[in-house]
C-alpha cells in the first residue's frame, strides 16, 4: 500500500483555522479545513447580552463560493459599516459569562509540538477573550470593576503554557484507547482531561458536534527523536492533570465525595520506530498515574508554617469515597490496581497518613477475590535515598519492572492516521449534500486497521505527600524500565538500558525532569526539587542544596500567599465555582467556603485527628544534610513483607541483613550492583536481561521543536502488598511461578508499636505475554 493512501484517514473534514467577522449584530466564524478544500459558516448573535445564540450553516462551500457569501454579508449591513474582519484563530476554547454579557475564548496563536500516528499535536501559544455582544446600556457592566477582576481572575489560567489539542486525534485518551475506539461521532469532551469541558459545554449543547472548538489537555508533552545505533525511533511523554477535584498544593488535598483525588494525573510514555513509508508503524505505550492519598485530609496554609499539620478527617470510616477512587481506576484501566506509597515512616508526620491508608486499603481487599485485590507496597524513599541513591533507584526499578510484568503494556502495528475516522463529531455529516464517495470505505482502507499484539491490563498508581518530587523519581524509574522493554519489542537490542551513564536512560531522566516541573509549578507555584535526581547524576553539591532551597521558599510563598486567587481561577475555569447574583464575589468569601470540596473543616473538629509538622522548610532536606556536606550513610537495606489477610493493612518486615537483600533471599541467587563504577554499594541485580543500549553506543537526540523549526519552510519498607512474594524475578515467567506459588512468608508488623505479626500469602498464577490480536480492553 502506498503511503498516500495510509495517510488519507488523517485528512477528515476537521476544520484547522478559522476567521472571525464582526456585523453590528452577528459575528460570523468561518473555519476551513486543512488543505482549503471546504469552508464552514458558524453564526453568533451579538443582539442579546444575556443568552448564547449560535446558528450553524450546514453547507459545504467552495472558495468561491464563500467569497460572494462574504460579499452579500457585507452587502447587506452597508448601513452599519459591512462586514468587518475581527481576527484570525485556530479553534473555539469555550464561552464563558461572569456578571454581564457572554465572551468567546478562541486559541490566537499554536505551535505544533509532536506527531502520534500522523496527527498533529499542538500547544497553545496565545489565547483572546472577544465580548459578544455590541456595546449598548445593556453591557454597560462589562467595564464594572467586579466584572473586570472576574476576567483576570480567569486569566490567571495561563492558557499559553501546558494547554495541547489535536484536531484529528483524542488526545485526552491513552494510545491504546484510541486504537482500541472504533466508535464514531461520540462526543467525547466531557472526559475527566478535557479542562474545558465547562467552558465548551454550551455550544456543544446547541450544536451538538465538536466541529468548531477543540479540547484542550493540561499537563506536559515532549516528543524527541532519537537514534542510536542507525536505529531511529520516536519518544513521547504526555501527562494529563484530571480537572476533577484540581486546583492549587495545601488547597486540594485527599479525596472528595465522588472518589476524584486532588492532583490526579496520567503519565503515558509512547515509542515508536521509524520505518519506510508505507509500512505499518510498530509502536508501544505504557500508562501509569499518580493521585493524592486517597483519604479526606487536609493542610492548613500558614504564612509562619511551611509543613502545616496534616488534618485527618475520618468521617468516611468505611472508606465508601476510596473505594470508588479505585473502582474507578479498575475500568479505566483494567483489574489489577499496583500501588507505590512512598509516605514516610516512623515518627514522621505522614505516619497517620500512611497507617488510615493501610486500613483503608485492608478493608476494601476484604469485601473482593483474591484476584481482584489491590495490590501495594509501602516504599519508604527518602529513607533509602540517605543510604544511597544508586541503592534506593534500584529497588524502584526492580518494583517497576515486576508491576510491568503483571500489567504488561500496550504493542501494535498500525498505519499512520489510524484512529481518525472516530473523531468525527458533525452533526451534518450525514448531510445528503455531502459527496457519497467522502462516506464509503474502500476495501483497502478497510484492511487499514491495527495488528494488537498485547494489552496494558492495569496501572501502577504512585503518591507521595505531594505526588510530585519523590513521585516522579519513582515515575522514572517506571518509565525507564518500560522503555527497556518498549525497546525490546520493536526490535530494538542492546546492552542493558538501566545505566545511568547510557545516554537514552539520561534523556528519559531529562523528560520526566521537565515534566516534573511542568507539574510542579501547576500545582505548588514552582519546579520540582531536585535532589533525588541530582543524587542520581552524582552532581548533589552544596550550589544544588541551595537551589533547592530556592524552590522550597518559592512555593511556601506561593501556597501562603498565591494560592487562594489561583485556586479561584482554576475553579471559575473548569465550573466549580463562579459569580452568583444574590451571593458573595469570590474573593469574599473565606477560604474553606469554596477551596475545601467536600470538606467542612468547623464541623468536623470532632472526627479530626492531627499530625503536627516538623516544621522544616524543605521537604525531603535536612537541615543537617545543609550543615554537613556528606552526612554518614545509614546501612539499613530494603526490607521486604507482603499485605496478608489480616484486617490490618500494613505490615513492616523484621530487618535484612546488610549483605543480602529480601528479595535476594526470595530468589536464592547473588547479585550484582545496577550502577557499575557508582558510589553506591548496593548489591541488588541490575536488569540485564532487558535489552537498551549502552553509554557506548553513539547516540543523537533531537527535540520536537527542533524537528518542526527545521520544517517550518514547509508550511520497603515493603508497607503492604498483596502483589506477589517477590518484585524482582528476572528469569522468566516459569521462575516466577516456581518462586511465588504457595511461598510461605514471614512479615513482622512493626506500625504503631503493635507486637510482631505472622502472615501467609498465597502465590499467583502465572503471567501470559500476549503475542497474537485480542480483544481490547478500556485503558
Amino acid at each position: 500500500m502506498g503511503s498516500e493512501t495510509m495517510r488519507k484517514l488523517v485528512d477528515v473534514p476537521v476544520l484547522h483555522k478559522f476567521m472571525l467577522y464582526r456585523t453590528l449584530t452577528n459575528f460570523y466564524l468561518i473555519g476551513r479545513d486543512k488543505k482549503k478544500t471546504f469552508w464552514r459558516l458558524l453564526k453568533i448573535d451579538r443582539t442579546d447580552p444575556n443568552e448564547l445564540n449560535l446558528f450553524e450553516d450546514p453547507t459545504r462551500y467552495t472558495h468561491e463560493q464563500i467569497v460572494e457569501l462574504k460579499k452579500w454579508i457585507s452587502r447587506g449591513n452597508q448601513e452599519y459599516s459591512g462586514l468587518r474582519a475581527e481576527t484570525t484563530c485556530y479553534g473555539i476554547i469555550g464561552f464563558v459569562k461572569f456578571l454581564g454579557p457572554y465572551y468567546m475564548l478562541v486559541i490566537k496563536k499554536r505551535k505544533k509540538v509532536g506527531e502520534i500516528c500522523g496527527h498533529t499535536v499542538y500547544g497553545v501559544v496565545d489565547s483572546q477573550m472577544i465580548m459578544i455582544p455590541y456595546h449598548s446600556g445593556e453591557t454597560r457592566v462589562a467595564g464594572s470593576a467586579a466584572e473586570r477582576r472576574y476576567k483576570k481572575l480567569l486569566n490567571m489560567v495561563d492558557l499559553s503554557k501546558n494547554f495541547y489539542f489535536s484536531y484529528t486525534y483524542h488526545l485526552m485518551y491513552s494510545l491504546q484507547k484510541n486504537i482500541c475506539n472504533t466508535e464514531r461521532g461520540k462526543i467525547h469532551d466531557e472526559t475527566m482531561f478535557v479542562w474545558n469541558e465547562y467552558l465548551t459545554h454550551g455550544i456543544r449543547r446547541i450544536l451538538q458536534n465538536t466541529v468548531w472548538t477543540v479540547s484542550l489537555v493540561y499537563g506536559f508533552f515532549q516528543q524527541t527523536k532519537c537514534l542510536v545505533s542507525n536505529e531511529e525511533f520516536i519518544l513521547t511523554v504526555i501527562a494529563r492533570r484530571s480537572r476533577h477535584y484540581a486546583g492549587t498544593r495545601y488547597l486540594r488535598r485527599g479525596i472528595n465525595d465522588a472518589g476524584n483525588v486532588a492532583n490526579e494525573v496520567e503519565i503515558e510514555q509512547i515509542v515508536t520506530k521509524e520505518v519506510p513509508e508505507g509500512q505499518k508503524v510498530p509502536m508501544t505505550s505504557v500508562v501509569q498515574m499518580r493521585g493524592s492519598i486517597p483519604l479526606f485530609w487536609s493542610q492548613e496554609t500558614s504564612v509562619f508554617t511551611p509543613q502545616p499539620d496534616i488534618i485527618l478527617n475520618n468521617k468516611d470510616v468505611k472508606h465508601v469515597a476510596t473505594r470508588r477512587h479505585f473502582e474507578n481506576l479498575k475500568q479505566r484501566y483494567g483489574r489489577l490496581i499496583i500501588i507505590l506509597n512512598l509516605l514516610k515512616t516512623g515518627k514522621h508526620r505522614e505516619s497517620i497518613l500512611r497507617a488510615e491508608f493501610g486500613k483503608a486499603i485492608s478493608s476494601i481487599n476484604k469485601g473482593t477475590t483474591r484476584e481482584n485485590h489491590l495490590k501495594a507496597i509501602h516504599f519508604d524513599l527518602n529513607k533509602h535515598y540517605k543510604s544511597g541513591a544508586d541503592g534506593a533507584f534500584e529497588h524502584l526499578c526492580n518494583y517497576g519492572k515486576r508491576a510491568l510484568e503483571l500489567i504488561n503494556l500496550f504493542f501494535c502495528q498500525a498505519p499512520l492516521g489510524v484512529g481518525a475516522e472516530a473523531v468525527i463529531n458533525d452533526s451534518f455529516f450525514n448531510n445528503p449534500i455531502m459527496n457519497e464517495d467522502e462516506e464509503e470505505t474502500s476495501p483497502e482502507e478497510e484492511a487499514l486497521k491495527a495488528d494488537i499484539f498485547s494489552l496494558q491490563n492495569g496501572v501502577l498508581r504512585s503518591n507521595c505527600i505531594d505526588c510530585l518530587d519523590r513521585t516522579n523519581v519513582a515515575q522514572y524509574a517506571h518509565g525507564l524500565v518500560a522503555l527497556a522493554q518498549q525497546l525490546h519489542l520493536l526490535g530494538i537490542t542492546g546492552p542493558p538500558i538501566v545505566d545511568k551513564n547510557n545516554p537514552l536512560a539520561k534523556k528519559l531522566m531529562e523528560a520526566y525532569e521537565k515534566m516534573g516541573d511542568a507539574i510542579a509549578m501547576q500545582y505548588a507555584g514552582s519546579d520540582a526539587h531536585i535532589k533525588m535526581f541530582s543524587a542520581l547524576r552524582g552532581d548533589w553539591n552544596m550550589m544544588m542544596k541551595h537551589r533547592d532551597m530556592i524552590t522550597a521558599v518559592r512555593r511556601h510563598y506561593n501556597n501562603a500567599y498565591m494560592d487562594s486567587e489561583k485556586q479561584n481561577a482554576i475553579n471559575m475555569f473548569l465550573g466549580q465555582s463562579g459569580p452568583q447574583l444574590g451571593r458573595p464575589a469570590l474573593w469574599e468569601l473565606r477560604s474553606d467556603q469554596h477551596n475545601t470540596g467536600n470538606l467542612d473543616i468547623e464541623n468536623l473538629r470532632p472526627r479530626i485527628s492531627r499530625s503536627f509538622s516538623d516544621n522544616l522548610l524543605l521537604e525531603g532536606l535536612d537541615i543537617e544534610e545543609l550543615i554537613n556536606e556528606n552526612p554518614q550513610p545509614s546501612r539499613e537495606g530494603l526490607n521486604g513483607g507482603w499485605e496478608t489477610n489480616s484486617e490490618v493493612g500494613f505490615f513492616e518486615p523484621e530487618p535484612a541483613s546488610p549483605s543480602v537483600h529480601f528479595e535476594d533471599h526470595l530468589r536464592g541467587t547473588g547479585s550484582k550492583q545496577m550502577f557499575p563504577d557508582s558510589g553506591s554499594t548496593s548489591d541488588s541485580q541490575g536488569l540485564d536481561d532487558v535489552p537498551g543500549f549502552s553509554h557506548s553506543y553513539n547516540a543523537k537526540f533531537t527535540t520536537a521543536d527542533e524537528m518542526f523549526e527545521r520544517c517550518s519552510s514547509m508550511s520497603s519498607d515493603n508497607m503492604f502488598s498483596d502483589i506477589a512474594e517477590s518484585f524482582t524475578s528476572t528469569t522468566g515467567t516459569d521462575h516466577f511461578e516456581s518462586i511465588f506459588k504457595g511461598v510461605e512468608m514471614k512479615l513482622w508488623y512493626a506500625a504503631e508499636g503493635n507486637a510482631g505479626y505472622l502472615a501467609h500469602t498465597e502465590g499467583l498464577g502465572g503471567h501470559d505475554n500476549v503475542k497474537h490480536t485480542i480483544t481490547a480492553t478500556s485503558l
